[in-house]
């Protein structure tokens, strides 16, 4: 049996060149605040979301126009009771001709239904792979998330809560 991992994919009228060239801009479609570099085998950039989400990546595969594989060194979650639910899992994508388009196959590997995460995690991927990412790739501008700009209901929900934290009702 395999593990259910989270899957999705876009197709697009672009190049793989110009696919890999938007995955590689971290900052272009997940988050403004990403601190580090994004590109290159061995690269590590640390991304965050309020006090919310925390991670910290490590690029182990770069493979231009073909795949990118980042491993999830650390990572924090302030709403699930395990806080570091993604460390060791890898994300992957996977960059191919399909006729004469280009298909982006992303693979959040160990991110499974039974994370306390999955579903707030699922949403978020869905929104930042099929929306943010597509339409970097696309249009050249996509939709990510920074202080104050909370991209997916989840991440309103989630930041509104931590904003409140600590106020008396």
């Amino acid at each position: 049996m395999t593990t259910p991992d989270f899957t999705t994919t876009i197709v697009v009228d672009q190049t793989p060149e110009e696919a890999f060239r938007a995955i590689t801009d971290v900052r272009g479609w997940w988050s403004e605040e990403i601190e580090g570099n994004t590109e290159k085998t061995h690269d590590e950039f640390w991304y965050h979301y309020e006090d919310v989400h925390r991670s910290h990546m490590k690029l182990t595969e770069v493979i231009p126009d073909k795949k990118v594989v980042w491993q999830v060194v650390e990572n924090y979650f302030k709403f699930t009771e395990d806080k570091a639910e993604w460390t060791g899992t890898q994300i992957i994508f996977d960059i191919s001709e399909k006729g004469s388009k280009t298909e982006v196959r992303f693979t959040h590997k160990g991110l499974v239904p039974a994370y306390e995460c999955y579903e707030v995690c699922r949403g978020a991927w869905t929104h930042y792979i099929e929306n943010s990412l597509y339409a970097l790739i696309t249009t050249g501008q996509g939709k990510p998330n920074a202080k104050g700009k909370p991209q997916t209901e989840n991440e309103k929900r989630l930041g509104e809560a931590e904003a409140n934290e600590g106020i008396p009702s």
